[in-house]
């Protein structure tokens, strides 16, 4: 599944080097500042890798280093994926402002770790109903002897993994938007899509993510498709 096929074997040689775990607010800067040299070169043309028009948009426009090094950047961060780091530099907000952000590739891992063990069983195991075309899975089913989950990067807590009914599996932000949306004091109105509030204050984006909403009470909701 999207970037996931691309997660096999051992990708990350150097993965137990910490600065290739971390991601340095210096080093997504001297990437921004290397796009915008870019853009401004090429006649607004983006340093990113082709993408399917279907791909999620927060996963959508990864960075093709190899246009930015070694011309407007000496080589690629130590921590990202083409230096044997865990994170992929992505580009937000094409379309107005370009922006730097990272995700974890180790999310896309376990989402193909999960993939892997439903294609093996012949059929995704729904368990239960949490929204209209959102499920838990049954991970007892799959194998599991606790439930898998993906740290978040906004909160540090643990988020479920969710399936919709064309067994496509997403990290569910919702508690993340929860806290979010009480810190922010931010009003929305129904509809609207709330989830680029995660990426305001941050150097991540909400890979993998469903996209939400909020209801009349301003609390956030699954989208309805």
């Amino acid at each position: 599944m999207l970037a996931s096929i691309l997660l096999s074997g051992c990708l990350y040689p150097q993965e137990k080097r910490v600065e290739n775990r971390i991601p340095y607010e210096d080093q997504i800067k001297a990437v921004q500042t290397a796009v915008d040299q870019y853009k401004e070169t090429n006649d607004g043309l983006l340093p990113i890798k082709t993408r399917e028009n279907d791909t999620p948009i927060y996963i959508k426009y990864p960075i093709e280093f190899s246009k930015l090094a070694p011309r407007f950047l000496a080589s690629p961060p130590g921590n990202a994926y083409e230096s044997g780091g865990v994170f992929q530099y992505v580009l937000i907000d094409v379309e107005t402002k370009p922006t730097v952000k990272v995700f974890d590739l180790r999310i896309a891992e376990k989402i193909s770790e999960v993939n892997l063990r439903i294609k093996t069983q012949g059929y995704p195991p729904f368990k239960e109903a949490i929204a209209n075309h959102v499920y838990t899975l049954d991970y007892k089913k799959l194998g599991y002897k606790s439930e898998p989950y993906i740290i978040s990067p906004f909160t540090n807590h643990n988020l479920p993994l969710v399936i919709n009914l064309e067994g496509e599996i997403f990290v569910d932000y919702i508690s993340d938007l929860n806290l979010a949306l009480k810190e922010s004091g931010k009003s929305y109105q129904e509809g609207e899509d709330i989830t680029s509030i995660l990426t305001d204050n941050s150097l991540f984006v909400p890979a993998y993510s469903l996209t939400y909403t909020v209801d009349k009470n301003n609390e956030p909701i699954y989208m309805e498709k």
